[in-house]
């Protein structure tokens, strides 16, 4: 067996933990215990999980704004139909359209585990936001997610009359894996040179495939919500071949970033993705991306799903919004 590098193997001895947020910390102690009544999501069928996962979920997404009409359409793809809700609030500011992919590891949760975090950002920024129920893992795999988003997109733009949105005016962005989708649709039509989209909003996501970082062994082992074993499970999940993992559409670490839209990182302290957002935000300043990025201290993954009870998350949505509006 190969000796570590002395340095890479002394880098996390005696580092403590963040402490958290005091109104964050009762999010994840409600959300642990309300897990702790089932059983543990990777040891259950997937659909078990699935239903195990918008159960524990489903009191974080009640109550906030009421939004002037919510509808649902099915989106044709190169997969099939997929399922977009589409969220107008009761007052326009912003005549375009926020497109949200969800988080959840590429194989749980939905538009309705985001359903309150969605109209927090259609009400604060009087956008009109468009969750997509993408085909999750293991049904779909890598890249599969990914070419749904661009499929989307896309019907987005020809249909923007008939759904009352600007396509001029256009921004994608989700959480954790759904972060990775959105920087993954925007490589594409930077690709083709046709990049109709004005900014990206990246939350905690998932950029790399690399788990031996700080960050996920001083927050990996579950305390925080996101687990290194849930993140080995999503991605056997999602991943089929041993290449996928190196995929620069995958490991983004590893892509080349000139020319991409805009983007605002909203990068969570206490998170095993913690030193992934931070290497991202140095990547995309030195390839000349415009990049701004905050780092929310005692929070920990999925935090903004907390906003009924913790004001940092308030912040975050307002922060987002402020974003929004400066590169409308």
């Amino acid at each position: 067996m190969t000796q570590l590098d002395p340095a890479f193997a002394a880098s996390t001895q005696g580092a403590k933990p963040a402490p958290l947020d005091p109104q964050v910390q009762l999010f994840v102690q409600k959300m642990s215990a309300d897990a702790s009544k089932f059983p543990r999501r990777d040891t259950v069928s997937i659909a078990e999980g699935r239903d195990i996962a918008e159960q524990v979920r489903a009191p974080w997404t009640e109550g906030g704004p009421r939004m002037a009409r919510t509808v649902e359409h099915q989106v044709p793809t190169r997969h099939g139909e997929v399922m977009v809700r589409v969220y107008y609030p009761s007052e326009r500011r912003m005549p375009g359209a926020f497109f949200y992919i969800h988080g959840g590891g590429f194989v749980l949760f939905s538009v309705n585990t985001h359903d309150r975090v969605m109209r927090e950002y259609a009400q604060r920024a009087g956008i009109v936001v468009v969750g997509i129920n993408y085909t999750r893992a293991p049904e779909a795999k890598f890249p599969q997610p990914i070419e749904e988003c661009i499929d989307t997109v896309n019907w987005l733009k020809a249909n923007a009359g008939a759904l009352e949105i600007d396509a001029a005016q256009l921004f994608i962005g989700g959480d954790s894996a759904g972060g990775n989708l959105s920087l993954g649709t925007c490589l594409h039509f930077r690709d083709i040179g046709e990049s109709p989209i004005r900014g990206m909003v990246l939350n905690y996501t998932g950029f790399s495939t690399d788990l031996y970082q700080d960050s996920v062994v001083r927050y990996g082992a579950g305390d925080y919500g996101l687990s290194l074993h849930m993140m080995v499970w999503f991605y056997r999940n999602y991943l089929g071949r041993k290449e996928d993992y190196t995929d620069p559409r995958m490991n983004l670490l590893d892509a080349d970033l000139h020319g991409i839209p805009p983007a605002f990182l909203v990068i969570t302290e206490c998170d095993p993705l913690y030193d992934g957002n931070i290497d991202m935000v140095a990547k995309m300043k030195a390839e000349g991306v415009d990049v701004e990025s905050k780092v929310y201290k005692g929070t920990v993954h999925s935090f903004l799903e907390a906003v009924s009870v913790a004001d940092v998350a308030g912040v975050a949505f307002d922060d987002t919004v402020g974003w929004l509006q400066r590169h409308a």
